[in-house]
Formats: C-alpha cells, structure tokens, sequence
C-alpha cells in the first residue's frame, strides 16, 4: 500500500471504525458495571478489576471521539480541500499534535490501568486478603485517569510553547507519582506484611515482583522526563524508548502473563493447553523475560 491520498484515506477510515467500536465496547462495560451489577454490591466495595475496567472504559469513551474527530478533519485535508493542518495556507501543525496528544497520552493510562487490576488480583487472590488500603487505591486509579488526561503537552515541550504552558506541564505531570507511588506502596505493604507470601515460589508472584520493578523504574525515569527543562535536552532520544517500555509496554505485557498463567485452568477451562503456575518451564520464561529486559533496555539509560 502506497501513502496516496485514497490508500490514507481508507487507513484513517479503518481508524475511525476501530475508534467507534471501542466506543461502544466501553459503554457497554461501563453500563454493565453501573446499572447490571448485584443490588447488594456497592461501588465500594466491588473488586479493584471491574473498577480498573470501569475507569479505563470513561477515559476511552472521553478521548476516542476527539480522535475520530481529528480524523476526520484529516481526511477533510486529503480529500475535500480543507485546509486545518496545512501551514502553507494558515492550518497549523502544532495543532494537530495537541488534538492527537490529547487522545495519545490518556492511551498511555488507558493500556496500564487494567494491569493495574490484574496485579491486584494476583496479589489478592493469593493471599486471600482485601489490598492494604483498598479504598485509596480506587482513588488512586481514578486521580491517575484525571490527571493523565491534563499532562498531553509533556510530549510537547520543544513545539515552542510558552514557559508558564510548559510549568504547568511539569508540574502536573510529576503530581502523578504521587497516586503512583500510593499504588506501588499499597502493594508492597499487602506482600511484605504477609510472611507466608514471601516463601510462596508460584510464577505468577514472581511476574508480579517484575510488574513492580519494572514499574517502579519507569515511572522514576518519567519523573525525570516530566520536567520540561531536562525533556529538551531527551526528547526523541532512546531514554525515552527506555522510560515508555519499562513503564508500559513490558509493565502491561507482565501483568497478561501473570494473570494467564495464574488463571489459566479458569480461562481455558483445562489443566493440560496451558502451563501451570509453579512448573520448570514457566520459571525459566520468568528468568528470560527478567533478562532480556534488563538487557535490552538498560543500556538506553
């Protein structure tokens, strides 16, 4: 497929069907949860899953229609003879990016959160114990959401915006760790004050000492990369790369796998298609993803 204009146009097509799909997805988790569930079961006291579900569903529902209609303002470029983004005839750029920043990095919190309910799960399922806290975890989550869908000019910092634009940038940006920290505290506190965990050699605890590893160390590289200061010195470098995989992409990838391989037998409603939590070979998959990361990703520091 060629970049022409009708090739464009059929991708940003598909784009727009796929954003409206997830719409209707996330309304019907959010109508589920709100109107479907038990009488007796309050908000409150629900799992932390379903609210992590609930959560992501309203960012979703919040961002993807100003995507769509980014979207379309570019198929209005290519085809219709607008002139939004064309700097040539008065469009701008720069606005753009804000319209797409402003979906792309509430995306960000979109793919973590739910990972963030399957961690909790793991950790509480096992124990067999409420999470330390459970109460400010749910709005812990919820301060994340809001707060993520206010920071989208932090990838924006060399565009040219104004010094007061960029301080405010930075300093909601790093306001977010503190919700962030309260999450990996409350995790860590529900483990450690529980001995009998400590000793436990089942693979799914393991992946989730990784998820809080690999969190802890991206999220601390993106307190560095919040300030608009030192990111116009990173940005577009491999710190970056570095932040963005240890802080989502391997922190979602780890918690799937811990939850697969913990609820495995229930998912696929067998012991045999699946590998158990305690056998060698999931060990030796825990190891390798330990190294390989560790490998790969350190060194862009």
């Amino acid at each position: 497929m060629t970049l022409s204009p009708s090739s464009t146009g059929n991708l940003i097509f598909g784009l727009i069907i796929s954003g409206i799909s997830s719409c209707l997805t996330s309304l019907n988790f959010w109508t589920t949860i709100h109107f479907l569930r038990s009488y007796y079961l309050i908000l409150s006291s629900i799992p932390l899953f379903p609210w992590a579900f609930l959560i992501t569903a309203f960012m979703l529902l919040l961002t993807l229609p100003i995507l769509s209609g980014t979207l379309l303002l570019i198929l209005g470029d290519l085809h219709s003879n607008t002139l939004f983004f064309d700097p040539i005839f008065g469009g701008d750029p720069i606005f753009y990016q804000h319209l797409f920043w402003f979906f792309g990095h509430p995306e960000v919190y979109i793919l973590i959160i739910p990972a963030f309910g399957i961690i909790s799960i793991i950790i509480s399922g096992i124990l067999q114990l409420i999470i330390f806290a459970n109460q400010s975890m749910i709005f812990a989550m919820s301060s994340i959401s809001l707060l993520g869908g206010l920071v989208w000019g932090h990838h924006m910092y060399t565009v040219g915006l104004e010094s007061d634009t960029r301080a405010y940038f930075t300093g909601v940006t790093i306001l977010i760790s503190l919700p962030t920290g309260t999450k990996i505290f409350n995790w860590l506190f529900t483990y450690l004050s529980n001995p009998p965990l400590l000793h436990l050699r089942i693979t799914s605890v393991f992946l989730s000492h990784l998820f809080l590893l690999m969190f802890t160390i991206g999220g601390s590289t993106g307190i560095i990369l919040g300030n608009g200061a030192v990111d116009l010195g990173l940005h577009d470098t491999y710190y970056v790369v570095a932040h963005f995989h240890f802080v989502l992409s391997l922190g979602a990838i780890i918690a799937i796998f811990s939850g697969i391989i913990l609820n495995g037998e229930k998912i696929v409603a067998t012991k045999n298609l699946l590998l158990s939590s305690s056998c060698t070979l999931s060990l030796y998959h825990l190891h390798l993803i330990f190294i390989g990361i560790l490998l790969t990703f350190s060194p862009m520091h």
